[in-house]
């Protein structure tokens, strides 16, 4: 069974999501391939190759610099057209929603979403979606080839294999309503550290912090120790922090070294969403909230005490 990754990729590097997908693509499928879609994206390659592809489309175009999901359409398609692959594999965003959605319409072909897990049994590809807010996993499968497919944001773990790819060049042909939608303006939220889907260590804070004034405590000790700042769905809503940090349900899946909770109850939601972490720490000051019931390290007491020491003594263990 073949398959073909599409590779997300922002500030001159694959986005680590897609490389992930590469990297599980290349533990299961016979053969995996990918395409990478933009402008001045062939140096890319590589880097590609070294987690899994055997072979790298690039398709490089003026048309396509701008991330819209219409044109990658158009190159995905033409793409299916001249190779036979049996599955099409997408890194969940913003962007791949779109074109996986926009592909599927085209290719009249089946679209399964949010998949933590992927196996082929036989002639078969069985996906695994997890169900009744990630209580349960279930068996998702599609009736018709080919198979396209979602994967939850943070699932798999990119793993470098030193291997190497054919290099193929892919002619861009973009249909004429492909070129009517025009982005006018790209803005960037301003960060001086990784983004949450990247970080090794994560910091968050929830409504246990009391007020959008004391994610600073949470700011100072991510930046301490090189890791990102995330938030509840709660504390979003609340207008506290922005929804890019959002950890959970209707946020962003994350599954850093190391997630620090500070004054987070630990709702079912929110752990979905950062579940595959390495290591949790929780600091709560109610002994019975639910977080202490699957963290690794549990602290009862005030955060507003408890983070500036911790703070403190990590910028203590930097000078030493």
């Amino acid at each position: 069974m073949r398959a073909l990754v599409y590779v997300e990729h922002h500030d001159g590097a694959p986005v680590r999501g897609a490389l992930g997908v590469v990297s599980k693509a290349a533990s299961v499928f016979d053969s995996v391939s990918a395409v990478l879609c933009g402008r001045g994206v062939l140096d890319l390659a590589q880097a590609v190759a070294d987690h899994g592809a055997t072979t790298v489309y690039v398709a490089e175009d003026a048309a396509l610099a701008e991330p819209l999901p219409q044109p990658r359409v158009d190159v995905l398609g033409e793409l299916m057209r001249s190779a036979a692959f049996d599955a099409v594999l997408f890194p969940a965003s913003v962007l791949t929603a779109d074109v996986a959605a926009g592909l599927a319409a085209r290719l009249d072909a089946g679209l399964n979403w949010d998949l933590v897990d992927f196996v082929v049994d036989g002639d078969r590809l069985v996906g695994k979606r997890p169900a009744l807010q990630d209580s349960v996993l279930v068996d998702v499968g599609w009736t018709s080839a080919p198979r396209l497919a979602l994967v939850r944001s943070g699932t798999f773990e990119p793993v470098p294999s030193g291997g190497s790819a054919t290099v193929e060049q892919v002619s861009v042909q973009l249909q004429s309503f492909s070129q009517a939608a025009v982005m006018l303006e790209q803005a960037h939220a301003e960060s001086d550290g990784p983004s949450i889907e990247d970080a090794d260590v994560i910091v968050a804070g929830g409504r246990g912090l009391g007020g959008p004034e004391q994610f600073a405590l949470v700011e100072e000790l991510a930046h301490v120790l090189g890791g990102a700042v995330g938030a509840t769905r709660a504390v979003v809503d609340a207008g506290w922090y922005p929804y890019a940090a959002q950890v959970g349900q209707t946020g962003k899946t994350v599954a850093p070294k190391l997630y620090i909770a500070c004054g987070i109850s630990g709702a079912i939601q929110h752990k979905v969403g950062m579940q595959g972490s390495g290591a949790v720490i929780a600091i709560n000051k109610d002994r019975n909230a639910p977080i202490f019931d699957f963290c690794d390290l549990g602290v009862v007491g005030d955060l507003h005490q408890i983070v500036p020491k911790l703070t403190e003594l990590a910028k203590e263990r930097k000078r030493a």
